[in-house]
């Protein structure tokens, strides 16, 4: 009887423990909350697969048509980023098998604003499908008031777009440089033209008129809309040589249309730097994450571009829900948030006198002037001859003499002064390399004589004959003293500031010490050369102040000044976009360096080369420079100069020399600005 008894209890033990283990093994029934977080993570933009889904009748919803119900309502808001979130599950009274889920939606329409609002769904517990583990799930009883509030089947959303107003670029003292001005669109309005003939004929004769390609206009004219009006060329409504607006307007089917850009005093006004704003293209409004839309006004080039986001403002929204008949309500709105007009340090008057200077200079050319005592950048005018390059700033090319500022200061740390004597022979060979001083130098300036002299005629020979006693890493440290080669943490646009290599072959350190070989400088570098003698320190230059916290495209714009920073004859460097991530060094420029290279650059006015600007009155002194390059017929002409707090700095990419090509356009520069 014992025996028996223990089998038996074995038995149940063994039954008990059995039953044990497949209850542990089965899933427990889900709970509402499980189905509601499911439910607010597919709302937010994931996938409705695994909820079941079913609509006010009973028939079971397919989660694509659900997602696609979603998506189609939304579209309107998609460049929006929105959370969802489960606020609170409520069970029923008295009834187990339903609960009532509560999501909070935000859209994160403006960075201050958000839209908010709160949706209800019914969640029902129903047997599990077949396929799925527990015995039950909780149903989504689906309504289209799910996804917004009030809404019904054949509702929409629409959202109006309301644009930002433009800033303007500013100049020095807040003088607006870029601000809205009057143009006329003109092109042809197929509505005033009776046939496509009579389209195909206003089309070709306007661009005959306007300089277009005729057949690629007329193509364009023939693939508008029926009602289309096709641009062909936008003019402002003061500039009366761009376009014959009369003769426009006189072709059948032509209209000028009055509008207004974002545009600079004048049609070349530094427009190089500036850049230009316009309709955005396709390439503007895929890059732009939705910030920019086909038609907007946006940034295509220069700092127009590259500050695009500062300028162009916040736009508004207003968005409101469209029943399936009645008329709209609104849901939600926000205000468009004008943009910041960006700061530049541009003087607007005296640019426009260096542009003039320049007009009629062929070749490349640029024309850059700086404030001593703050670093601000007054001038920073290009040629026509640079074809479009913002010559001033990202150009680069040898120096020639006007290096030899740099050169002198490397000697004066070895020990010479003024006074001492340095020689000077007609040539001088270094490895087999002729070197020659320039065509029509003075005799008397010839043979043993004091650096002073050297310097104010500019003896190549005399600096050549120093390069044991200045060694190419010395060179280099004097021309960054003075800020060649080293980049301005604040410039604020793309910039090309030079290089000076710290090693070089025997004769490639002898073409060094005169500027050539493989120095390069832009405008703006050799500006900043000499302000940094007018300041008795190394000065960094400034162009732009953007608004605090603005950001800029500085990668992009930098990649497009890379790609076509280069002079038309000459080497060029690659421009710095980003000088505060690069690690700047002291500067070991003393005042007294300064004051000895100041006194040798006044005596290149009063007794040397510089003398074109003898008659200018101040504080006047001066290098000139001329880099041969090519087969020896071509050189760079160069003059830097400073005149009381202003150090200017000119340059032609293919001029004679510098004192009869850079000189004459300076002389005229200081004279007009006095």
């Amino acid at each position: 009887m014992q025996g028996r008894a223990a089998r038996t209890g074995v038995v149940a033990l063994v039954a008990t423990v059995a039953g044990l283990s497949l209850t542990a093994c089965s899933p427990p029934d889900p709970e509402p909350e499980d189905a509601a977080a499911e439910l607010a993570r597919a709302l937010a933009g994931g996938s409705f697969e695994g909820l079941a889904l079913a609509a006010d009748d009973g028939t079971e919803l397919a989660a694509d048509d659900v997602a696609a119900a979603r998506d189609t309502l939304f579209e309107p808001l998609a460049d929006v980023a929105r959370t969802v979130d489960v606020t609170r599950v409520t069970p029923h009274v008295n009834d187990a098998d339903h609960a009532t889920a509560t999501f909070a939606w935000t859209w994160d329409v403006s960075p201050d604003d958000p839209w908010t609002y709160t949706t209800d769904v019914m969640l029902e517990k129903v047997d599990a499908p077949e396929g799925v583990e527990t015995d039950v799930v909780w149903q989504v009883d689906w309504e289209p008031d799910v996804l917004l509030p009030h809404l019904a089947d054949g509702g929409s959303l629409t959202v109006d777009r309301v644009r930002a107003e433009r800033a303007g670029i500013l100049g020095e003292g807040g003088d607006p440089i870029v601000k809205d001005r009057a143009v006329y669109r003109v092109g042809v309005d197929k509505t005033r033209a009776t046939d496509a003939a009579a389209q195909r004929k206003a089309a070709r004769e306007l661009a005959a008129l306007v300089g277009l390609d005729a057949d690629d206009y007329a193509t364009r004219v023939e693939n508008a809309g029926d009602k289309a009006f096709v641009e062909a060329i936008t003019v402002r409504q003061d500039d009366t040589t761009s376009l014959d607006v009369e003769a426009a307007q006189a072709i059948p089917g032509v209209v000028t249309v009055p509008d207004q850009l974002p545009l600079a005093p004048t049609r070349d006004f530094a427009r190089a730097l500036l850049g230009r704003a316009g309709d955005a293209t396709a390439e503007v409004v895929e890059a732009s994450d939705g910030a920019v839309l086909a038609g907007d006004t946006a940034g295509l080039s220069g700092l127009q571009q590259q500050y695009d986001a500062q300028l162009r403002g916040t736009p508004g929204r207003t968005i409101s829900l469209q029943p399936a008949e009645g008329d709209p309500t609104e849901l939600f709105s926000t205000p468009p948030v004008a943009g910041v007009p960006l700061a530049t340090t541009l003087d607007v008057g005296m640019q426009t006198v260096a542009e003039d200077v320049l007009a009629d200079v062929a070749p490349a050319s640029a024309l850059v002037a700086i404030d001593v005592s703050t670093g601000d950048v007054l001038v920073a005018a290009s040629g026509p001859g640079g074809d479009g390059l913002s010559t001033a700033t990202l150009g680069e090319y040898a120096p020639g003499s006007t290096f030899k500022v740099a050169s002198t200061l490397g000697m004066l740390r070895t020990g010479l002064t003024p006074d001492s004597t340095v020689a000077c022979p007609a040539s001088i060979t270094v490895d087999g390399r002729e070197f020659r001083n320039v065509p029509g130098y003075p005799a008397d300036a010839t043979g043993d004589v004091p650096l002073s002299v050297a310097f104010a005629n500019s003896c190549n020979t005399a600096m050549i004959g120093q390069r044991d006693a200045v060694d190419q890493q010395a060179l280099h440290d004097a021309a960054a003293d003075l800020g060649l080669g080293v980049p301005a943490p604040a410039f604020g646009a793309p910039a090309a500031w030079g290089d000076v290599p710290t090693t070089a072959g025997e004769t490639a350190h002898a073409a060094s010490m005169i500027g050539q070989g493989e120095i390069v400088a832009s405008p703006l570098a050799m500006a900043r050369l000499a302000a940094s003698v007018a300041a008795g320190h190394r000065v960094d230059p400034v162009l732009v102040r953007p608004a605090a916290g603005a950001t800029s495209g500085d990668d992009v714009a930098a990649g497009a000044a890379s790609e076509s920073a280069s002079g038309t004859a000459g080497p060029t460097g690659t421009a710095d976009p980003s000088p505060s991530a690069t690690v700047v060094p002291d500067s070991g420029l003393t005042e007294g360096e300064a004051d000895t290279l100041h006194t040798l650059m006044r005596g290149v006015v009063t007794d040397g080369s510089a003398e074109v600007l003898g008659d200018l009155p101040g504080d006047l002194a001066a290098k000139t420079g001329t880099a041969q390059f090519g087969d020896g017929t071509h050189a760079h002409a160069w003059m830097i100069a400073v005149q009381d707090d202003v150090a200017v700095a000119v340059m032609v990419a293919d001029g004679e020399y510098g004192s009869t090509t850079a000189g004459p356009l300076l002389h005229e520069f200081l004279e007009r600005i006095a």
